[in-house]
């Protein structure tokens, strides 16, 4: 009996310290709970903070890109108005190149028939003064009947050097400007 007593001691000791313990395990297991649910309520702000942070950089994201679209739509609105503004001025120069063609032509023809009109000699004396390109290009408009008639009244080295000017043919003068040029 003695052993049963000492037994059933060494039972509510055992009892006892398992009771402790798990007194202890649930107060440690209610510690450890209050951690985790700390640290879990920590992850929560976070994720919404970084929810926010995402919401917040796609909408910055997306409103640049409505602006860089908006100003892809400016240049190219730009640069259409800027190509139609070259078309028409390439349209403009066309047709101002050939009113100057119109122009030099009506101003050769009334200079030629001016010439043609003139006494022989007095159209060699005046043609003997004025540039040679310029000489070349009036007695290479006019008819060569006429043409020859004033060369024949000019300086004999005057005429052979326009005479050369003119075998080498219009546009008089351009070789001289693209070699300055």
């Amino acid at each position: 009996m003695k052993k049963f007593i000492i037994f059933i001691f060494i039972l509510r000791v055992f009892a006892e310290d398992n009771q402790r313990q798990i007194v202890n395990c649930n107060i440690i297991f209610e510690q450890r709970k209050a951690e985790i649910l700390k640290e879990i309520e920590k992850i929560d702000e976070q994720q919404q903070a970084l929810q926010a942070l995402q919401s917040a950089t796609q909408n910055v994201l997306n409103q640049r890109e409505e602006s860089l679209k908006k100003r892809e739509e400016g240049i190219a609105s730009e640069r259409k108005a800027l190509e139609e503004k070259e078309a028409l001025i390439a349209r403009m120069v066309k047709k101002n190149e050939e009113l100057l063609k119109q122009i030099k032509a009506e101003t050769e023809s009334k200079v030629n028939e001016t010439y043609a009109g003139m006494k022989d000699s007095k159209s060699a004396a005046i043609l003997e003064n004025l540039p040679e390109k310029e000489a070349a290009t009036i007695l290479f408009g006019l008819d060569t009947k006429t043409m020859s008639k004033i060369l024949a009244k000019m300086n004999p080295q005057k005429a052979a050097t326009l005479t050369q000017i003119i075998q080498k043919g219009p546009p008089f003068g351009e070789e001289e400007q693209k070699n300055t040029l």
